[in-house]
């Protein structure tokens, strides 16, 4: 389950002091491979963190420009009071099947691009539900990334809500 807010380090602070979860694991200025949104070649810089909390995991994410994108096209001028629901995500055995299921639906794909060789996708169902799938791989690399978010999670010592992701 994702946020986008308007402070990476004030909303984990937050959620880390009110839902005793953490840490929550900074990823910056984050770089992708061939992104588009509403199909057209576009780059946007963002930053996100990321807490286990049970089998539930957490994603913050924090737009640092004003281009076109995933989270701008919900909240143009940043999200209300600071933090709002983006976006839920799926891990399928085909992303490009998945998605072209959800386009067969009536869903459009407003976004799309890869990091490193995870291909991924979100998916506008914000007239079904107001929110946005994110369409992920079921491949080796995201069980290892997301089980380190887990076993920093289970490992946590309550001192510090976020840190650098290494």
């Amino acid at each position: 389950m994702a946020w986008v807010v308007d402070s990476l380090e004030a909303a984990a602070e937050r959620l880390s002091q009110s839902m005793q979860v953490g840490p929550f694991l900074m990823i910056r200025h984050i770089q992708l491979d061939v992104p588009h949104h509403r199909g057209v070649p576009q780059r946007t810089d963002f930053s996100l963190c990321l807490t286990q909390a049970g089998d539930v995991q957490i994603e913050l994410v924090e737009q640092h420009d004003q281009t076109p994108s995933v989270y701008r096209d919900m909240f143009p001028d940043g999200p209300p009071g600071g933090m709002a629901f983006h976006h839920v995500a799926v891990i399928v055995p085909d992303v490009f099947e998945e998605t072209a299921r959800y386009n067969a639906l009536g869903f459009p794909t407003a976004s799309s691009g890869r990091f490193g060789n995870i291909d991924f996708t979100y998916v506008d169902t914000t007239a079904a539900g107001g929110f946005m799938v994110e369409v992920l791989p079921d491949m080796p690399e995201m069980h290892r990334f997301f089980g380190a978010v887990r076993s920093a999670a289970e490992d946590w010592d309550h001192r510090t809500p976020w840190r650098e992701m290494s």
